[in-house]
């Protein structure tokens, strides 16, 4: 079986999309774990900004400092707000990534098949082969015995 048949040139891309895919897959997971942990550490240093304007009010607060709180509170929940929009794009990329992971390994598993198919049937093949030049062998063999008995 040569190496270059078109079924296994189609079984080594196949097999190098998958690689890449799942190098891919892998990326895009580390990214989403990125965004999602860049939410969640806003979204604590906000509940401890909050926490600190509770007692600074509770200590007495100018309206210049309270504007102050507010403003970076804002400031924060739109960090916050656009963080979120970042890990929903970032799981729509890892949700892709994943189809195409699935469809390329799909896709391998479809030529494998097919190249398994290929394997059984050259050996089927072969094994047909084989039986047939053994009964020609046996049925020359029987032939020259008969041949041999009546001189």
């Amino acid at each position: 079986m040569p190496p270059s048949q078109p079924l296994d040139i189609l079984i080594d891309l196949a097999r190098e999309k998958v690689e890449n895919a799942t190098r891919e897959l892998g990326s895009l997971q580390s990214a989403r774990t990125a965004a999602e942990r860049q939410l969640t550490m806003l979204e604590e240093y906000l509940g401890d900004y909050r926490v600190r304007l509770k007692e600074a009010q509770q200590r007495g607060l100018t309206a210049a400092g309270w504007q102050n709180y507010q403003r970076f509170i804002a400031t924060l929940e739109g960090a916050i707000a656009e963080q979120r929009r970042a890990l929903e794009h970032a799981i729509g990329l890892l949700d892709a990534g994943r189809l195409a992971w699935q469809d390329h390994k799909r896709r391998l598993n479809s030529f494998d098949a097919l190249a398994e198919r290929r394997v059984r049937s050259e050996a089927m093949a072969n094994g047909r082969r084989e039986q047939k030049a053994n009964d020609e062998f046996s049925a020359r063999l029987v032939q020259r015995r008969a041949v041999s008995r009546s001189h």
